[in-house]
Parts: structure tokens; C-alpha cells; sequence
């Protein structure tokens, strides 16, 4: 008995969980705020999360590195 198994390569499809795997770009004092209080940040994108993890591990953000470039990111 022979078995014929077909691979289809996935194709990208960005999703809502995609922000997931970038880090943000945040004003620097609701990072401060954030680390004191634990309170939900916002980034440039509109993600709202915790800061929990090293953002040196990801990719910046596109949406957020394209409205820091547009100067609208406020510090």
C-alpha cells in the first residue's frame, strides 16, 4: 500500500495576530508609566498590550515605524 502525500506551500496571510510579533513604538512616558503601574500601553499603531518581552527580539512594526517617519509619533 503506497500513501501520496501533497505539500502545499502556505502562503502569508497577515492577520490580527501579526502585531504579535513586532515590537512598538510607544511614548516613552507610558512606557515609564507601564513599568510602575502595569497599566496597557498604546503604540503608534494602536496595539494596546503590556510590555512584557524584549522588544530588541522583533522586527519593528511597519505600521509604526511608517507614522514615527511621518513625524506623528509624539514623544
Amino acid at each position: 500500500m503506497s500513501v501520496e502525500i501533497e505539500h502545499k506551500p502556505k502562503t502569508y496571510q497577515p492577520d490580527e495576530g501579526d502585531q504579535e510579533r513586532f515590537s512598538h513604538y510607544v511614548p516613552k512616558a507610558q512606557i515609564v508609566e507601564s513599568a510602575v503601574t502595569g497599566k496597557a500601553v498604546t503604540a503608534l499603531c494602536g496595539k494596546k498590550w503590556v510590555p512584557s518581552r524584549d522588544p530588541e527580539r522583533f522586527p519593528v512594526c511597519p505600521e509604526c515605524k511608517r507614522i514615527k517617519a511621518e513625524g506623528a509619533g509624539g514623544e
